[in-house]
């Protein structure tokens, strides 16, 4: 695992081993880059289910200005540490080591609006996806938004969240990358 473009391109990332995650490979990261940017001017990225980080720390190295990780595994906790260390982006980036519904709970405590969510639960647990409604519904993503869910293909996520509909679907063997942004006029 790499950091594959920007301020941080090539530089390596620690993988989490064993099995309790699932990390994003950097063909898909790529993909899901030339998709979705390939380059940001700020914002803030929420990377709900951040394992060993590596989709938030991409979007930083492209120009994101802040970032929010939550990872509830302890390993991957601590490697999400180490690579957020080795890209020397502590300064910009918070970390939380709990569960995704606490961590939205709490920002919604806060007076923030999210430009990119990324969204890879455990393909099991799809009652996560819940989690972009309740987002959207207290006015915590930026009318510019764009939501990026990994999932199972055997998972059918729905064609709107709130405002934001599915623009673009991708089938990467047993992956699929679906991206919500709002469509206008």
């Amino acid at each position: 695992m790499r950091v594959v473009a920007g301020e941080r391109k090539g530089m390596p990332l620690k993988a989490i081993t064993g099995t309790t995650t699932r990390p994003t490979t950097d063909k898909v990261k790529e993909s899901i880059f030339n998709i979705i940017g390939p380059f940001f001017e700020g914002g803030i990225v929420l990377d709900l289910f951040a394992g060993s980080g590596g989709l938030g720390i991409e979007t930083l190295s492209r120009g994101a200005s802040r970032g929010i990780f939550v990872e509830k595994d302890g390993r991957a906790y601590q490697t999400l540490l180490e690579n957020i260390k080795k890209c020397r982006y502590e300064e910009i980036v918070e970390t939380y080591k709990t569960d995704a519904n606490r961590a939205v709970k709490g920002l919604l405590k806060r007076d923030i609006q999210i430009n990119y969510l990324f969204m890879d639960p455990p393909y099991a647990k799809v009652e996560y996806y819940d989690l972009i409604l309740t987002l959207i519904e207290a006015n915590k993503l930026t009318d510019d938004a764009i939501i990026v869910c990994e999932h199972a293909k055997e998972v059918d996520l729905p064609k709107e969240y709130g405002e934001f509909t599915l623009t673009r679907q991708e089938n990467y063997g047993g992956t699929i990358i679906s991206i919500y942004r709002k469509i206008y006029g």
